[in-house]
């Protein structure tokens, strides 16, 4: 990394970057027992994050999708959804990973297992 005095500090490598639901069900009073606006937070002193609209898996609200960086994604990993993240436990789990480098980069806890699923057949609650 290198100075730059017209635009400071020189970007390095693109991060992991987090997508985080917040939506219909997602980061709404449905899921409760957690607060979303300081998950989102934690989440964000990690890496990047973008809120999205509903990703049409609410049965695993609250969803976190962990896209690899540049590095990660050089080394073939593809974006790591995780689902049910509820409590502040599994969250500092998804920020330790991320600050380690994420998909292809560093390995998985093995706890954030217990949360991966497949977006496939990705369907809203009232069958849409």
């Amino acid at each position: 990394m290198t100075d730059d005095p017209l635009h400071g500090t020189a970007p390095g490598p693109a991060p992991c970057r987090i997508v985080v639901c917040r939506d219909c069900c997602c980061g709404s009073g449905k899921v409760t027992g957690i607060d979303h606006a300081a998950q989102t937070e934690r989440l964000r002193a990690a890496g990047p994050v973008r809120i999205s609209e509903c990703l049409d898996v609410c049965d695993q609200a609250n969803v976190i999708v962990v896209q690899p960086s540049a590095e990660g994604r050089a080394a073939g990993a593809r974006p790591v959804w995780l689902g049910l993240v509820n409590d502040p436990a599994a969250t500092e789990d998804v920020v330790s990973w991320v600050r380690e480098g994420g998909p292809g980069v560093a390995p998985r806890p093995e706890i954030l297992d217990l949360y991966v699923f497949s977006p496939l057949g990705r369907r809203r609650p009232d069958g849409s």
